[in-house]
């Protein structure tokens, strides 16, 4: 069978007319043999539906001269010029089909209500019906009647807890049955991204995921899909966008908010998918786009954009789920002559980057937000940006309401590394010498464990948690980092600095136990050499990076998992891990003490969060790009995680 790549090519519908439209006998000839004479797939290749609105006439044209031979698809290189140009044409008329017409249906549950709706999907195990008030109801078989089930857990933002901690308080998964664990379900993102980033959300039984433009909604424990939101992705954009990245949604009442590639954001009805607004967050002609999963605090949807290695203006933005109008804006870098550009000497200031471009963290009680910031532009040659370069590579405290700032702590000032303080900020209560303090803590892109006070942002704490760091020796008295000299790496504006441009960590989750006091985080031991060079004017369109990295030659990077005492910064146990050091998973903690973490080389592990003894592996043989997230569904609990373009759900059978 073709890969799904052969969906970039060749998208037809099955509604052919009766009579030959020109360029459809080209098809048959050349294409239906695979993909079927209605284009929806045969035993050879994929359907090939939905996605031709995303190729140009030239990519169309390249597609069928080259094909992809390294995705088991030919290309045709023989193709006469007029016959390929037809079958362009002939693809340009084709349409998706449509849906079949709704069937409703009436059934009796077991409590001796009736339910009557529109069936979304049904198989001989579940059943899920849209009512008339457009709730969708999940159902299961039993004898003649149904059975509504639903999620008792929620997993209701990004992290799991606003605070930023992935910890669940769920039980049911635990060091005697961790090694049952088994799937349950598993949902394929046709077409999507090869390696989604999405953290899966779940309310009331449904699941929300989401790729670049796109979302679902899937009964959480069946893993159907409900229904399925796109639009085509933004041609011309540049970023991280631009590979299909998106991490998920936001929900509020009834309602779900994204992010899309071009920098808008959405509000969906989140049961059938219909947009209810959209807004544009930035102007994605100048370099700006979207990933992250929103926020919600106090009632408002918070969210930046990406677009740092493309010189965008950093902010974070507010808006109100019920119009989409913009309530407030903080921009992360100030303009010259404002408070703080006093930072930045040279003309950097006019493209800076620092964008906030993963999801931060809220606090209720103290009433604050908090969000972390990008590095400065251009990424490796500051020379244009002398000073600190405020507030890039920064933790920022905001008023949810205003924007307005109450305090920031910068991790890295004059970052030339690429080192963005987007790492998780996780929120915590404990206690600190004695005393009952509300603490951060950051293990950062920079090799240093960072615990704050998060009333004032006063230093409390910071040291290193990985072996290979050769940029500072410690971090001072006034929070600044202590630098050492450059290590040159033997040519021209090369040096060798360590952790390397990944990052000691990266935007990953970790986690933090409140019983053991311990926090949980993968990291890297790896390190880069960096080449500065004269820095072109920034343009629309183009990168902003003022150098290169890459890897030492003949270093063998690693993957740690690491437990670190938040009192002492000091690693307790780690679990190093084989794979290269390419994994981008991070870790979830249950209350059990069991810890999951998506590991390096494709394996999800459950590990006990005392020693770190592996408890339980299951290989997915992807690099994972996404952390995993839980709930309780049905009265049992599952772990669910994005995997290449699957979404698995696991559980104890």
């Amino acid at each position: 069978m073709l890969p799904r790549i052969a969906i970039l090519l060749l998208l037809a519908s099955p509604l052919f007319a009766q009579q030959q439209q020109p360029g459809q006998t080209e098809y048959e000839r050349n294409c239906g043999s695979c993909h079927g004479g209605d284009a929806m797939g045969g035993e050879m290749g994929p359907a090939i539906i939905n996605r031709i609105a995303n190729l140009t006439d030239e990519q169309l044209d390249t597609l069928l001269r080259d094909g992809r031979p390294d995705r088991g698809m030919p290309g045709f290189p023989n193709l006469a010029a007029p016959e390929k140009a037809k079958m362009v044409a002939f693809l340009r008329t084709l349409r998706p089909r449509r849906r079949l017409p709704p069937v409703r249906k009436t059934v009796e549950t077991t409590t001796g209500t009736t339910l009557t709706g529109l069936v979304i999907g049904e198989n001989l195990a579940s059943l899920q019906l849209r009512t008339d008030d457009n709730k969708i109801h999940l159902l299961r078989p039993v004898a003649s009647k149904y059975r509504e089930v639903t999620s008792q857990t929620d997993w209701t933002t990004y992290n799991g807890d606003i605070r930023g901690n992935r910890y669940s308080k769920l039980e049911q998964i635990n060091k005697e049955n961790a090694s049952k664990l088994a799937p349950r379900w598993m949902f394929t993102m046709e077409g999507t991204t090869a390696r989604a980033q999405t953290t899966p959300v779940v309310v009331q039984g449904i699941m929300y995921v989401t790729s670049g433009n796109e979302c679902w909604a899937l009964d959480a424990g069946a893993g159907r899909e409900i229904w399925h939101f796109q639009r085509a992705r933004t041609k011309g954009l540049v970023g991280n966008a631009a590979q299909g990245m998106n991490r998920g949604v936001a929900v509020l009442g009834d309602r779900a908010f994204m992010v899309t590639d071009n920098a808008h954001i959405l509000g969906l009805n989140r049961f059938t998918g219909d947009v209810l607004w959209e807004t544009e967050m930035a102007d994605w002609k100048q370099n700006y786009n979207a990933t992250s999963a929103p926020l919600i605090a106090d009632g408002l949807v918070i969210s930046g954009t990406a677009g740092g290695e493309q010189g965008a203006r950093g902010f974070i933005a507010a808006w109100s789920p019920e119009t989409g109008k913009e309530v407030w804006r903080i921009w992360t870098v100030p303009k010259p002559g404002e408070p703080g550009s006093e930072t930045w000497g040279g003309k950097a200031i006019e493209h800076p980057s620092g964008v906030a471009w993963l999801t931060g963290s809220f606090d209720p009680q103290l009433d604050t937000l908090y969000w972390a910031t990008g590095n400065p532009g251009p990424d490796y040659n500051g020379d244009e940006r002398k000073g600190d370069n405020l507030y890039t590579s920064s933790i920022l405290a905001l008023d949810p309401k205003t924007g307005k700032m109450k305090w920031y702590y910068q991790t890295t000032p004059h970052d030339t590394h690429d080192w963005d303080a987007t790492e998780p900020l996780v929120l915590v209560d404990a206690d600190w010498q004695g005393t009952q303090r509300k603490l951060l803590i950051q293990a950062n892109r920079n090799g240093f464990f960072y615990v704050l006070d998060r009333t004032n942002g006063k230093l409390l704490l910071a040291k290193p948690f990985i072996q290979n760091i050769n940029w500072a020796k410690e971090i001072g008295a006034d929070g600044k980092p202590v630098l050492l000299p450059p290590v040159s790496a033997g040519t021209p504006n090369a040096f060798k600095v360590c952790p390397s441009q990944d990052g000691a960590t990266n935007w990953f989750s970790s986690s933090f136990d409140p019983s053991s006091g311990r926090y949980f985080v993968q990291t890297y031991e790896k390190c880069s050499i960096y080449t500065t060079r004269t820095t072109e004017d920034w343009q629309a369109g183009r990168g902003y990076s003022g150098g290169s990295q890459r890897l030492v030659p003949g270093e063998i990077p690693q993957q740690i998992l690491r437990a670190i005492d938040y009192k002492t910064g000091k690693v307790v146990w780690e679990l190093p891990q084989a794979g290269g050091a390419t994994s981008w998973g991070g870790t979830l903690l249950f209350a059990s003490g069991v810890l999951f973490v998506a590991g390096d080389g494709g394996n999800l592990m459950a590990v006990d969060s005392l020693n770190g003894k592996i408890l339980w592996q299951f290989d997915t043989n992807t690099t994972f790009k996404a952390s995993p997230m839980t709930y309780e569904f049905d009265g049992k609990q599952y772990i669910a995680i994005a995997s290449g373009q699957n979404i698995i759900a696991l559980g104890v059978h």
